[in-house]
């Protein structure tokens, strides 16, 4: 195991960090690992540039955080690692993920982090966007804070509907999408498992109603705070260079793949880690 010592460049004041110092395609001592992770629970989004590495190697530095998803449900894997996402777009396939969302909430219990890494991308554009959701909690009115605390909403599949909807037998493949991922009613404001901070867990991608609410009513309460958590100051936007990589905690940010470089071509590896290794170890003591 190597042990590096990280150099670690805030992006922003309110999110986002750059990581040097570290090779990536290296087995990692346990406190570069923690001092990773580390960064993370305080930037919530990590990058690192010039990493060279390989579909194993992805997985294995996913594997120190936590346990890898399954395959995806939409999208597909690269060669023969099912655990690897494949997200390839260009003016043919465009992008479904240009939308302010946290990923796949539309679970009972959604995904810890995410670690995307760029194989090629455009010289210029498609940067992703991340939003601090504990800065937009605290953000609020006090009375708006004390309001949201005992609600919950209904998170489903959201944008991913179109990629079953827009077919000749859209409606058939629409209803057997919906039996196949299903819904989930989670709490409007939740409380970060390591940090203790509170944020809002709603967005635009995936929650489709206040839970106890009329339609109208919903909908003005969603898009009031879905106006108030895209606000700039909220935000960090990263430039990506060839072999970059992103890593994010998906329980307290939600993100943004801007599509402005069609056709051009971008193919990008992603892994996603189901639950939070350090998190579980501590409730097992």
């Amino acid at each position: 195991m190597t042990n590096f010592v990280l150099k670690i460049a805030p992006v922003t004041p309110t999110i986002g960090a750059e990581i040097s110092g570290v090779d990536l395609s290296k087995l990692l001592s346990p406190s570069t690992l923690d001092a990773i992770y580390d960064a993370l629970m305080k930037h919530l989004v990590i990058f690192f540039r010039e990493q060279d590495i390989s579909p194993e190697n992805h997985l294995n530095f996913a594997r120190s955080f936590g346990e890898p998803e399954p395959p995806h449900p939409v999208y597909p894997q690269v060669g023969t690692h099912e655990n690897v996402v494949l997200l390839e777009n260009d003016g043919s396939r465009p992008p479904d993920t240009d939308g302010w969302h946290t990923d796949l909430t539309f679970k009972q219990d959604p995904p810890f982090a995410s670690i995307l890494w760029a194989s090629k991308v455009p010289e210029t554009g498609g940067d992703t966007m991340w939003c601090n959701l504990y800065e937009a909690y605290d953000a609020l009115p006090d009375d708006m804070k004390g309001y949201l605390e005992g609600l919950t909403a209904v998170h489903d599949m959201g944008d991913f509907r179109n990629n079953f909807a827009v077919s000749e037998t859209g409606s058939e493949k629409l209803v057997a999408a919906h039996q196949r991922f299903g819904s989930a009613i989670h709490p409007v404001i939740r409380t970060h498992p390591v940090t203790g901070r509170k944020f809002i867990f709603v967005n635009d991608g995936f929650t489709v109603h206040i839970s106890g609410l009329r339609a109208t009513d919903s909908r003005r309460l969603l898009g009031y705070l879905f106006d108030h958590m895209s606000q700039p100051e909220f935000q960090v936007r990263f430039r990506w260079r060839d072999h970059s990589l992103a890593m994010w905690d998906n329980r307290c940010t939600m993100h943004y793949a801007v599509a402005d470089y069609m056709p051009h071509y971008r193919r990008m590896h992603r892994v996603t880690v189901v639950r939070d290794r350090r998190v579980e170890r501590l409730a097992a003591e």
